[in-house]
């Protein structure tokens, strides 16, 4: 088996920054693929009078996680780590549960789904400390961007339940 050739990176952040934004970013990976598995596990079995409406924008979100789980990872690659990318990885840091067992009720899957955007924003902004103590400009702007849309997207969801 061949072995990786680590090539130093030299991008004014010291490899110890590097390695705690990059154990934030891990975790912020794990929770996106997470809630993208969920949704999109949602996505095929929501059902009832809202049905289409959910189905739909079910839809989007994973497609949207589907973009941010890959921006995510190559900003851990581009500050010279590797990207944890198994389920068993991933279970370990995540912080968001899977839903087992009995498909919930659509109603149920908008509460879990807002929980799961919120564990987002939550995860997001606890890396941020060490990106700014860094001054790591480039993931302060990735972890922006997702508190942005997890927020919105959790307010949306809310909008449904009444």
């Amino acid at each position: 088996m061949k072995t990786q050739t680590i090539v130093p990176v030299n991008i004014g952040i010291s490899e110890s920054d590097r390695k705690k934004i990059v154990e934030g970013l891990s975790k912020l990976l794990a929770d996106t693929y997470t809630l993208y598995l969920k949704t999109h596990n949602f996505h095929w079995n929501v059902t009832g009078p809202m049905f289409n409406t959910l189905h739909l924008m079910f839809e989007q979100e994973y497609n949207e996680l589907a973009l941010a789980v890959d921006l995510i990872a190559e900003r851990i690659r581009a500050l010279g780590f590797p990207a944890p990318g198994t389920y068993s990885e991933f279970s370990k840091l995540s912080s968001i549960e899977e839903t087992p067992g009995v498909i919930p009720s659509a109603e149920e899957m908008i509460k879990l789904l807002v929980e799961g955007n919120e564990t987002v924003v939550r995860t997001a902004r606890n890396v941020f400390p060490v990106v700014e103590q860094a001054q790591d400009e480039s993931t302060a702007d990735l972890l922006t961007q997702r508190m942005q849309t997890h927020e919105k997207t959790a307010w949306m969801l809310r909008s449904l339940l009444g």
